[in-house]
């Protein structure tokens, strides 16, 4: 018989928008309800946008957050400015809430070096979404090893997807996490899909919350789609590493509700019935719904919002599209902090061969 383990599960709003128990204290505040839904409304244009500027060759491969905004608004929601986040490729909501400006995700989905150099001095410190499967969250614990070191109240938080629970990097991670008693918090964004792997395909084990058990940490599922949910336990779980009481593993169930990314088709995998049922529970529309029945948004407030929203993204792009590009010196001179002597010749030759290539030599 296969080892038991009792998992928490929080959910408040129903898919429709309904609640199924009462609403925590924090609840009770319709500027910070708003605040949410509007950074997910934000969140999914800029998405439509971003994917808009990939399909026409304006930046490179980009990975959607469709149908999982409710989890990153919240991340970004709740860390405190000298946090750190160290984020997976799909985070494009949690660093615009956090404060990473559109532009700057842009130029690094375009493959401009200059997109992980965030203005914002609250950002300063997050790190760039990491592309390789997992490997972020042993980053994280480095982070955390040294706020403890430094005895600072600060935490770090690391995203990733299901199927990087999978991934030698990620149990390390836990492990380490739990060894040490680290002031970090692990937000797994369990879509259901890694790639064109289905969530059952994966792991055998019943949830994926459960594996923080192996490492002696807190371990608990929430629904990815209901923002209520998402937040409360987040906040429990940065309290609780700020206050020394070790790091916990959130499981959000969501759904990718696009291709994984632009450089992928999930047609070729999923059913479309299974698509459907998805769309019907997504976060967007379940706390729009919320909100119009408790008379805290309205159809003028959304028209009103979509319009300053789209003056945003559109002023984005086009601070993007008329920055100064790279110089070419710039893909060798952020390989190192300092360049190494031995490699001069090299960087030389290259910085002449480009130079010929412009028709300056």
């Amino acid at each position: 018989m296969p080892l038991t383990i009792k998992v928490p599960y929080t959910r408040y709003l129903a898919p429709d928008g309904q609640l199924q128990s009462s609403l925590p204290a924090w609840a009770d505040d319709p500027d910070l309800l708003c605040r949410l839904y509007k950074q997910m409304r934000l969140t999914r244009l800029f998405d439509q946008k971003a994917i808009a500027l990939q399909r026409t060759g304006r930046i490179g491969t980009y990975a959607s957050t469709l149908g999982q905004e409710a989890i990153g608004v919240v991340i970004g929601e709740l860390m405190h400015g000298d946090d750190v986040l160290v984020p997976y490729y799909r985070d494009t909501a949690a660093q615009l809430r956090r404060g990473v400006k559109m532009e700057e995700i842009l130029l690094y989905w375009g493959g401009d070096e200059r997109g992980c150099a965030f203005v914002d001095p609250a950002v300063a410190q997050d790190f760039p979404p990491c592309v390789p499967i997992a490997t972020q969250a042993l980053h994280a614990c480095g982070v955390a090893s040294a706020f403890k070191i430094r005895g600072e109240h600060r935490v770090a938080v690391t995203t990733c997807g299901d199927g990087a629970t999978s991934k030698g990097d990620f149990l390390e991670a836990l492990n380490v996490a739990g060894a040490w008693q680290l002031p970090v918090v692990f937000v797994v964004n369990n879509n259901q899909w890694a790639i064109s792997v289905p969530r059952k395909l994966q792991c055998a084990a019943p949830t994926l919350a459960q594996k923080a058990a192996g490492a002696g940490i807190a371990g608990e599922q929430v629904d990815g789609n209901d923002v209520f949910a998402v937040y409360d336990r987040l906040q429990e779980a940065l309290e609780r590493a700020r206050r020394g009481k070790g790091p916990t593993l959130l499981e959000c169930m969501s759904y990718r509700l696009s291709d994984h990314t632009t450089a992928d088709d999930a047609s070729r995998y999923r059913g479309e019935d299974e698509v459907k049922q998805a769309w019907a529970e997504e976060p967007l529309k379940r706390l729009q719904n919320f909100l119009v029945e408790h008379r805290l948004w309205d159809e003028q407030r959304e028209q009103d919002w979509l319009a300053e929203a789209q003056k945003r993204v559109q002023a984005a792009v086009e601070a993007y599209e008329t920055s100064v590009p790279q110089q070419p010196g710039d893909a060798l001179d952020y390989v190192y902090a300092q360049w190494p002597a031995a490699k001069a010749d090299q960087r030389a030759m290259w910085l002449e061969r480009v130079s010929r290539g412009n028709g300056e030599g």
